[in-house]
């Protein structure tokens, strides 16, 4: 008999803290495909696979550490959560204070988050504040909140969104048979570049604590990649007002920096910046010629190792693995436009076989 996915928490309760497992709370989060990408590994010289993290139940990566911090917080008997989010977030934990019977309210930078997202925060039933401010400045508020009143912080600051969120790296090795050479991410509040690393670490059996046996060989470089205009770590100093159509890394001042730098560093690895114009590039040929359709911020990872293999520093051969971190539906607009931002509408026919024929090009 096929085995049911059971979410990340059972799947692999023996890596996992057990205070995340008084009472779990899954939407069955996990297990997503690693998808070979022939075209990415044309384009490179390498093997490349994408971790598609939009299959997970709100359409993000975000659901691995809120099932954990979510549990966590039901645990400890909490009645209320609150997170700041470009809207990834805000979507995933409403859906997981939902399933826990928690209140979730949701602090959201004013007119900075895409529809796809704010609907569903809304439709599972969150309080959403609008903040008069950018991401940074949601997340200050939010922590200041929680710090004052019974409410639980679910931004990935809390240590139990890490855990959860590690364990996109047990499945890549589980899959793949051992760690890739080279693992590509979008760095935004760097908490997921951080949770892969730790995921690798323990799985090579490198950390501390733990003594559950080696499953991958060694670990991957780790490659982050910014948006231009919201390139913090790349720039060396926090972004006032970071600007980028991907809003999902459209954030000033890292809450992970430095576990981001950690992990760049110690694993050989790197983080770059991408501008706008490579990301949509990107986006594209995920979707027409790879067909995995994904929001902007996804496709920061693919775009950086498309940059960096035109200027002849992707080592050709190299099993790489690139996270893809939300479903494009998130945030369609990008897709109906065409590359120089001209709107992209159906081609109008009659109802004839001949007429469908002739716009098709079919002889």
């Amino acid at each position: 008999m096929a085995h049911q996915w059971r979410g990340v928490i059972a799947e692999y309760a023996e890596r996992l803290p057990a205070h995340v497992q008084e009472r779990v709370i899954t939407l069955g989060e996990g297990g997503t495909p690693l998808v070979p990408a022939p075209e990415l590994s044309r384009l490179t010289g390498a093997e490349v696979f994408l971790k598609v993290e939009g299959m997970n139940p709100t359409g993000s990566f975000k659901d691995r550490g809120m099932t954990t911090a979510i549990s966590a917080a039901a645990g400890r008997g909490a009645r209320a959560v609150v997170c700041a989010s470009t809207g990834n977030t805000s979507a995933s934990a409403a859906a997981y204070a939902t399933a826990a019977g928690m209140v979730c309210a949701v602090l959201v930078p004013d007119g900075k988050i895409a529809m796809g997202k704010l609907s569903q925060a809304i439709a599972h039933g969150a309080t959403l504040l609008q903040v008069d401010g950018n991401f940074d400045d949601c997340l200050v508020a939010a922590r200041k909140l929680a710090e004052s009143y019974p409410v639980e912080l679910v931004n990935s600051v809390n240590p139990d969104r890490i855990e959860g969120q590690k364990t996109g790296a047990f499945e890549v090795v589980d899959a793949l048979g051992d760690a890739p050479d080279i693992h590509v991410l979008p760095v935004g509040n760097a908490g997921n570049i951080t949770a892969y690393w730790r995921g690798y670490r323990e799985y090579a059996g490198l950390d501390h604590g733990t003594d559950h046996g080696a499953v991958a060989t060694h670990t991957p470089a780790m490659w982050g990649f910014q948006a231009a205009g919201a390139a913090p770590i790349v720039a060396g100093h926090p972004i006032t007002e970071p600007e980028t159509i991907a809003t999902a890394i459209r954030i000033g001042n890292p809450a992970s920096w430095a576990q981001a730098e950690r992990a760049r560093d110690v694993s050989g690895g790197l983080i770059e910046a991408v501008t706008d114009q490579q990301i949509l590039a990107a986006h594209r040929i995920l979707s027409s010629r790879v067909g995995v359709f994904v929001e902007p911020a996804s496709a920061a990872g693919v775009a950086g190792i498309l940059a960096l293999a035109e200027a002849g520093r992707v080592p050709a051969g190299t099993r790489i693995v690139v996270t893809v971190t939300g479903h494009g539906l998130k945030d369609p607009q990008w897709a109906l436009r065409t590359a120089d931002g001209a709107e992209i509408t159906p081609v109008r026919v009659q109802a004839d076989v001949l007429a469908i024929a002739d716009a098709l090009g079919l002889d």
